[in-house]
């Protein structure tokens, strides 16, 4: 991967649909079978906070803790939290030197354009269980899309049974790109609360 990516257009479209969520709807579920609603948004929280800070080269023991080690949650000023996070995230990521070099993120050393990927891919698939969960309209961008596909699809000779989150659901070649995106992490693009 060269060159930057803009992540603006998946940020707030991420802000719109937590802004959307009701009180009521925060002990609801999620396609992440062990999330509640707010637990999906306490992961957006630390996702967030996490790879503003891969991308400034700020390697703090915060980016050592592995993903599902805990049970994330949401606290009492979530909701002014997660957009000014990723306002700082949007902007962290503009910086061509977040995209050089190496960093870390939940515990593993990576090169920044792959973790950029992997942040903007986390935006696009939470995204999308958000506003699965929440009962509201979610249509990403076509390069965030992109993104979230080329770091999805197994590279030549590799297994497409399972992705970075699990067994492939399948789905026809034919369904629009981000059906096909969320059966390559592991979802059903069919899911629903009550389903």
């Amino acid at each position: 991967m060269t060159g930057t990516i803009d992540f603006a257009p998946q940020a707030r479209l991420v802000a719109g649909l937590a802004d959307g969520v009701t009180d009521e709807r925060l002990s609801g579920p999620t396609p992440c079978p062990e999330y509640e609603v707010r637990h999906l948004l306490g992961h957006l929280v630390g996702l967030t906070g996490a790879f503003r800070d891969a991308a400034r080269k700020d390697l703090g023991p915060h980016l050592d803790q592995a993903p599902g080690s805990v049970l994330p949650d949401i606290g009492p000023e979530w909701r002014a939290e997660l957009p000014k996070l990723l306002d700082e995230l949007v902007e962290a990521w503009r910086d061509p030197a977040a995209w050089e070099g190496m960093t870390r993120a939940g515990g593993i050393d990576l090169p920044g354009a792959v973790a950029g990927a992997v942040a903007l891919d986390e935006l696009v698939v939470h995204g999308w269980d958000l506003a699965r969960a929440t009962g509201q309209a979610y249509a990403p961008d076509e390069a965030s899309l992109g993104v979230a596909q080329a770091l999805l699809t197994p590279e030549e000779g590799g297994t497409s049974g399972n992705s970075l989150f699990g067994a492939v659901v399948p789905v026809p070649d034919d369904a629009p790109l981000l059906d096909r995106v969320i059966g390559m992490s592991g979802r059903d693009p069919r899911w629903t609360p009550g389903g």
